[in-house]
């Protein structure tokens, strides 16, 4: 958008804003800079997050492996994400929804003693048992699915202490997770141990079954699979830490397809359980063992006669006896996607994200979707760019597809189409530095092929033009260099560019200077709603700006000077249409390194001299840095701004200010129907 526009005018009426209103201090939502762009919050902020650390916004990801396959009547796992969020504290709150018929996501907060001692409770189907942060412990007892029972989640618990004294013990044959005859079911980052008998039992024909990312330990039957003359078990087995274990590590008879990959199976000097063996292939078991590490393991990978086992990739320190392979298996990506670790990784990978999780940001959620591809700048993945991973995703899929950017600078433009909804690209590194989509297109510059200028849209460095787009953990960067192209016209350089609906930015830093992030509809008349949490924006002039209806919590934007030094700006610029939601901050903090009273909140943009639109901005509970001028709107392209609808409610710092005729302020009533809900309508932003 440039900075200059027709001088076209117009006057409405407007509902005045109330004067004079007192703004009350607030540490709500206050965000600072971190060492590594980490964001601290305020007091207020470690509350909410406290709040919403019952309910973990992983809570309703879905299965990857078999788990995933769509059979049986059941395309994936999904748990009880179509259901209502319940917490749990005792065993009668955790029995009465876990076997109910509906579906629901049951948060355990808190350590449950079961009574009596080895009791299992019967899981039913459509559900997800998930532990709030590592609270989440099931002490003396376990679950188990029944015959037909599909879609379980089991995630993020401790399950331990049944052990009654004496190993093999069948008077107390109690298993952390059993299941006979379920399909369906993905048992992700639990910590599994010291179980009277196994800690995972997979029987009776149960298939379509995904163990990942878990920590075994402290048992003797540690995992078994089988129990049937039925060759019809698929089972994904990846990234799982077995340690003081004896046997069943896992033991597999008579599966179909068992796919093991990025597992850690050590046998620890000095513990008081040895290993017996490790990986087991029985029966007509088909067993494709990839990338896993093997210590100290007696009998680390043995099979029968019968069973085949393929060996790719392993590494074996300090074991001993059998170690075989043989016959032939399958090709597991015949059946899904997915990305092998480097075996030498795995130990120190396994050690550190094995388990239940305090929080996300971790292995936990860029492990979890139903479909998975990987990009990687090095070429370990299955695709060296972004944009190639996009194309891979197949026209109206009707699930979510995650792409993982692994670490790296990808230079390219990325554009995810209108026709390829629910994908999330997602940066794979523990910062949101470690991975950057990078550009450098400006709206004057000419396209390659000829055909004309990019245009402000056309600049952008990575555009969503598909509906339920997440990106996460990631920096997108505009790096047109504005000081060195000054003869250039149309100095634009966007971003990021959404012109879809249910948009969510998370943990992100998107980077420009002038129109940084734009956010559009589809088409006049169309939804486009975009969710921007937990991150940076940075940028000089209009740059948050479209017609879209856009939220920014809790998020810190970033003030930036122009390329001549100077300190200059507006922050937003909204071209609203009547009757929609425009731009709404809340919960944030806007600062930067600028002169004092150099930048506005907003301006009213109405392109191409549109008397239609009707735009918005509201910044509430926000801190403003001493950048922003005591009044901080302005008109635009000759449309006063007061003829539009711009207001602040309850912000705080040195850039805030009393109420005024050039300082609207909201009313508390008025606040009441200017929240994020009122913005997102019927839909609430989850990470997937």
């Amino acid at each position: 958008m440039s900075e200059q526009h027709s001088k076209a005018r117009h006057r409405r009426s407007r509902t005045a804003l109330a004067v004079g209103v007192p703004l009350a201090l607030t540490a709500s939502g206050v965000l600072a800079y971190g060492t590594d762009f980490g964001l601290l919050g305020s007091g207020a902020q470690q509350q909410a997050a406290a709040a919403t650390a019952a309910a973990p916004a992983w809570a309703t990801a879905a299965a990857d492996g078999f788990a995933s396959v769509n059979s049986l009547g059941q395309n994936g796992t999904y748990g009880g994400r179509d259901g209502q969020t319940v917490t749990v504290r005792t065993q009668a709150e955790l029995e009465k929804y876990a076997t109910a018929a509906e579906p629901y996501v049951i948060v355990v907060a808190a350590a449950i003693n079961m009574n009596p001692v080895g009791k299992e409770i019967k899981v039913q189907s459509d559900k997800t048992i998930v532990g709030s942060g590592t609270s989440g412990h099931i002490v003396g007892g376990g679950f188990f699915l029944g015959s037909g029972v599909h879609n379980v989640i089991i995630r993020n618990l401790t399950i331990r202490d049944s052990y009654q004294g004496v190993w093999n013990d069948k008077d107390h044959d109690f298993d952390a997770i059993q299941m006979d005859g379920a399909h369906h079911v993905w048992i992700d980052h639990n910590d599994l141990r010291h179980m009277a008998d196994g800690l995972i039992d997979v029987r009776k024909d149960s298939t379509n079954v995904t163990v990942s990312w878990n920590k075994l330990s402290q048992n003797n039957k540690t995992f078994g699979i089988g129990w049937t003359e039925n060759v019809k078990t698929d089972i994904t087995i990846h990234h799982n830490w077995f340690r003081e274990t004896e046997q069943r590590n896992p033991s597999t008879d008579n599966a179909a397809h068992a796919h093991l990959y990025n597992n850690f199976l050590e046998d620890a000097a000095g513990t008081d359980i040895k290993s017996s063996y490790g990986n087991y292939s029985r029966g007509k078991t088909a067993m494709v063992l990839e990338n896993s590490y093997f210590q100290g393991m007696n009998n680390p990978v043995t099979k029968d006669s019968t069973a085949s086992i393929v060996q790719k990739g392993n590494t074996f320190v300090g074991t001993s006896g059998r170690n075989e392979s043989g016959g032939t298996a399958f090709d597991p990506k015949a059946y899904y996607s997915y990305t092998l670790d480097k075996t030498a990784d795995v130990p120190s990978l396994l050690k550190s994200g094995a388990g239940p999780r305090s929080s996300i940001g971790t292995t936990a959620t860029t492990k979890a979707a139903a479909t998975t591809l990987t990009v990687a700048k090095d070429g370990s993945g299955q695709y060296s760019t972004v944009q190639a991973a996009i194309n891979a995703v197949p026209a109206n899929n009707p699930s979510r597809v995650v792409i993982q950017v692994k670490p790296g600078t990808y230079r390219e433009a990325v554009t995810v189409p209108a026709n390829k909804p629910h994908v999330t690209i997602v940066g794979t590194g523990a910062s949101r530095k470690d991975t950057v989509i990078v550009e450098g297109h400006a709206a004057g510059m000419t396209k390659p092929d000829g055909s004309g200028t990019y245009g402000t849209p056309g600049s952008a460095t990575l555009s969503i033009k598909a509906d339920d787009t997440q990106l996460r953990n990631l920096s997108v960067t505009n790096d047109f260099n504005e000081g060195a192209n000054q003869s250039l016209p149309g100095h634009q350089a966007v971003a990021v560019l959404t012109m879809a609906d249910k948009v969510f930015l998370d943990g992100l830093i998107i980077t420009g200077d002038q129109d940084t992030l734009e956010m559009e509809t589809a088409a006049k008349g169309t939804l486009g709603r975009v969710y921007v949490a937990n991150s940076y924006i940075l940028g000089n002039v209009d740059f948050i700006f479209g017609r879209g209806s856009a939220v920014i919590d809790r998020s810190v934007i970033t003030l930036r000077k122009r390329w001549d030094g100077s300190s200059a700006g507006y922050v937003t610029a909204p071209s609203t249409e009547g009757n929609r939601k425009g731009i709404l901050i809340t919960r944030s903090t806007v600062n930067g390194d600028v002169s004092n009273g150099s930048f506005f909140l907003g301006r009213n943009w109405h392109p191409g001299g549109d008397t239609t639109v009707d735009p918005q901005t509201t910044v509430r509970e926000t801190s403003l840095s001493a950048a922003i001028k005591s009044t901080p709107w302005s008109d635009m392209g000759g449309f006063p701004w007061k003829d539009d609808r711009f207001a602040e409610y309850k912000n705080t710092g040195a850039g805030s200010g009393s109420a005024s005729s050039n300082r609207p302020q909201l009313t508390d009533a008025q606040a009441a129907g200017q929240e994020v809900a009122d913005w997102l309508g019927n839909w609430t932003p989850s990470a997937s």
